[in-house]
């Protein structure tokens, strides 16, 4: 239950609708019990052929199950209304009462199902108003997750909540708050005139009742467990599809094109068996209550037939509108079922999204944040150590001193935390000891969009947007100038082969740019670069996939984008950082050479090492 409220609270901003669907929804209630009492003044009109005037009211004689005063009257009505009614409906003849009746019941299920229809209406707005704001929530928490929550992750059981999951939450919101409010009013309602009717032999169906709750209590936990095992079968069947989009291109090299189809059949297998399973159990709630409703049904015909056979005050009329009142029960019952059943698959969706919305961003801006704009004189590292969730320090000790306009390039072997030392500098990550300073501010302490603004980053794999050439480079500036555009790319030596595309800057490049090359899709991120502008920049293997050609266009690019900014230049390829100011060298986390490509060429050290593994031909 707790859960579910912490469901329903995402309800609060759609309260006026709401409350207008409920209000609807007891109208609907209202009405569907009045439409029933018909069975009183039609029964009299087809057996006797007329609606009598009730005698005045007997105190001695209220209460009565089978009181004749009311006999012939539409319930629920004031006294004056009753006999307005009646006049009206008393005709000269058996057919024009009946016609007059068969039109009054006519209106009475028009105004119903009006009511119906806007309570419909109202709730669709509820339920997708609710959703929304939770598909919403879901897809900003997870930008403001750190890195590390991504690692390890299946990308489509992240996928799988943000469509699979929030459809089941959204059977919660609307098949199962709403129609849980919308059942509960006609069961009140037919409850009522079953009490009304014949309140002795309501006792039984009273005495029934709890067995039914028992028997929807029960299967709704066993969905709820099975459900959320489901949900988990559809992320990994998720993840599998994914990998295969993203891996089309190996999988048809590798001719692994079957291998693919029966991993995933394997998935669709286990998601089919989960399902079946589901449904099993999910389906017995429904004919069970039905049945356990219809074995009350059945006691009370027997019961109240033998009464009315035996001349008990118990009238025919009382009898009819009982029995129907009573069936009419069965329905309310049978869905509240189905209701719970979706409310309990639900609740397992919601369990895997308040996991994610309930997990504490690690990286988040300090209690009053600066902003800053620019960057003047010098970037710090200051005794930083830093560790995974392994504890086994990825950098330690690492101390260095970067000044505005300097080109420093940090080389290494692999895993020597090249690539985590600038994550730190760009708040990816915060390292657990020491701290990096930027013109003497905390990074820690800068408004986190202030600090990236500042920073420009060019990596190996390049992110592009399946959007066009113009969006990519002008990435979230919708009233970019062309002039900016087109500088930008030309800067990177983009432009020419930009024009020979089929629409140009308007050409839509693919999902993460597939439609055009490596050595293209790199000049375009640094021209993306080059339009954000920024006076920090950072190259991570930037040209280390790229063909001698390509890598000499992207090579320009870059030398045209580093006037007059200061850059990192994380490189495996050591003829690309041979012109830096400095040069640092990174080995199992700790820095154990800096200085100037001539300066580290004449020691005898880890650079002269990897420098000569290179061109040792």
């Amino acid at each position: 239950m707790k859960l579910y409220w912490k469901l329903l609270k995402y309800l609060r901003p759609h309260l006026k609708c709401l409350i207008a669907a409920v209000i609807c929804m007891g109208i609907y209630a209202a009405l569907s019990g009045f439409s029933l009492t018909m069975i009183v003044p039609f029964t009299k009109i087809v057996l006797t052929g007329q609606v009598e005037s009730p005698p005045a009211v007997d105190k001695t004689t209220v209460g009565q199950e089978a009181s004749k005063s009311d006999e012939s009257l539409v319930i629920l009505l004031p006294q004056t209304l009753k006999e307005k009614f009646n006049q009206w409906l008393l005709a000269d003849s058996k057919t024009e009462s009946l016609k007059r009746l068969c039109l009054f019941i006519l209106l009475v299920f028009l105004i119903k199902n009006i009511f119906w229809y806007l309570q419909s209406f109202l709730i669709v707005q509820v339920e997708q108003g609710v959703i929304m704001d939770l598909r919403n929530q879901l897809y900003s928490q997870y930008h403001n997750l750190p890195l590390e929550y991504f690692h390890g992750k299946k990308s489509g059981a992240l996928i799988s909540r943000l469509t699979n999951d929030i459809n089941l939450v959204r059977g919660a919101v609307a098949n199962g708050f709403a129609e849980a409010i919308r059942q509960i009013l006609l069961y009140i309602t037919y409850m009522f005139l079953v009490i009304w009717a014949g309140w002795k032999l309501s006792l039984i169906v009273l005495i029934l009742l709890p067995f039914g709750i028992i028997i929807i209590s029960k299967f709704g936990k066993k969905v709820k467990k099975n459900s959320t095992l489901t949900q988990q079968k559809m992320g990994n069947l998720t993840s599998v599809l994914q990998e295969t989009i993203y891996g089309i291109r190996v999988i048809k090299a590798f001719a692994m094109e079957k291998f693919e189809l029966e991993k995933f059949k394997n998935f669709g297998k286990d998601y089919f068996k989960t399902m079946v399973k589901l449904t099993r159990i999910g389906s017995l709630a429904p004919p069970l209550t039905e049945m356990l409703g219809v074995l009350a049904g059945v006691t009370i015909l027997w019961f109240g037939g033998k009464q009315i056979l035996g001349g008990s005050e118990f009238t025919v009329e009382r009898f009819f509108l009982f029995l129907v009142a009573l069936f009419s029960l069965m329905q309310p019952v049978k869905k509240l079922s189905h209701v719970n059943i979706d409310i309990q698959q639900g609740l397992a969706a919601a369990e895997r999204i308040f996991e994610v919305l309930e997990t504490e961003p690690r990286i988040i801006n300090s209690l009053e944040p600066v902003k800053v704009k620019t960057f003047e004189k010098e970037i710090n590292f200051e005794d930083i150590v830093f560790h995974y969730d392994s504890h086994k320090p990825v950098l330690q000790e690492i101390n260095l001193k970067v000044k505005r306009g300097e080109i420093i390039a940090v080389v290494g072997p692999s895993g020597a935390g090249k690539s985590t030392l600038m994550d730190l500098l760009a708040r990816f990550y915060d390292p657990q000891e020491g701290k990096i300073t930027i013109d003497g501010t905390d990074v820690r302490k800068i408004e986190l969009n202030s600090l990236r603004n500042l920073l420009g980053i060019v990596t190996q794999e390049t992110m592009l947007f399946n959007d066009s050439v113009w969006n990519n480079i002008a990435y979230g500036h919708n009233g970019a100038s062309t002039e900016m555009v087109e500088k930008a790319a030309r800067a990177a030596n983009a432009h020419d082969f930009i024009m020979n595309l089929p629409e140009s800057y308007q050409t839509v490049i693919g999902d993460r740019g597939v439609k055009v090359s490596g050595g293209e899709r790199q000049r375009l991120a640094i021209a993306r670069a080059i339009f954000k502008n920024p006076p920090i920049l950072i190259f991570d293997e930037a040209t280390s996939s790229l063909d001698s050609e390509s890598e000499k266009l992207v090579q320009e690019a870059i030398e045209h984008l580093m006037q007059g900014r200061t850059v990192f230049v994380i490189a495996h390829r050591l003829s690309t950082v041979q012109n830096a100011d400095r040069i640092v060298v990174l080995d199992k986390g700790k820095i154990v050479q800096v200085g100037k490509h001539a300066e580290l060429i004449k020691q005898e050290g880890l650079y002269k090492k990897l420098y000569n593994l290179q061109f040792k031909t």
